[in-house]
């Protein structure tokens, strides 16, 4: 029998395993969308994203600590997480890649903050960038959500190193 300790215990596993457990979990795929400067936008694909409360409304997503996105997220006051629809893998390969500009050819509105929400989102929060807290190589950021919409349509899945639809699954 293990006696309870005060700190955790080293992992019983390398960094590979631990990555394949994960990839067990099926997640809905976003892309976090916010302002580099006045004439261009910022987004990225993610999947670290979950709703954290209600009442405020309280959303999450992290970001690695090293990414060279990180000052512009950290600093912006407003962010949008776009969560993209079954027939949006391109955008989520296009705001995966390391091209100057992913926004070519991308169809957006503004929101009332003027930040990108992608045409065809399945759903999209626009946030209040509420709190960030370092773990590990990621930085935790907490958005209050300030507005929202969705759409009754199927979303984009990734599960064991694929985009699926909720469908496949």
């Amino acid at each position: 029998m293990l006696t309870p300790t005060s700190t955790a215990l080293p992992p019983d596993f390398d960094s590979r395993h631990f990555r394949h457990a994960l990839s067990q979990f099926a997640t809905g795929i976003t892309v976090i969308t916010t302002r580099l400067n006045e004439q261009k936008f910022l987004g990225l694909t993610a999947s670290s994203f979950n709703s954290v409360s209600l009442d405020p409304p309280l959303v999450i997503w992290s970001l690695g600590d090293r990414a060279q996105s990180m000052p512009i997220f950290t600093q912006n006051t407003h962010y949008v997480i776009n969560v993209l629809a079954a027939d949006q893998r391109h955008l989520a390969e296009q705001f995966a890649s390391r091209i100057e500009d992913r926004f070519a050819g991308v169809e957006y509105s503004l929101s009332r903050t003027g930040l990108p929400i992608l045409k065809g989102a399945s759903a999209w929060f626009e946030c209040f960038n509420r709190s960030r807290y370092p773990e590990g190589d990621h930085v935790i950021f907490v958005g209050e959500v300030e507005q929202c919409a969705f759409k009754n349509q199927a979303p984009l899945v990734y599960h064991h190193g694929q985009f699926l639809t909720s469908k496949a699954l």
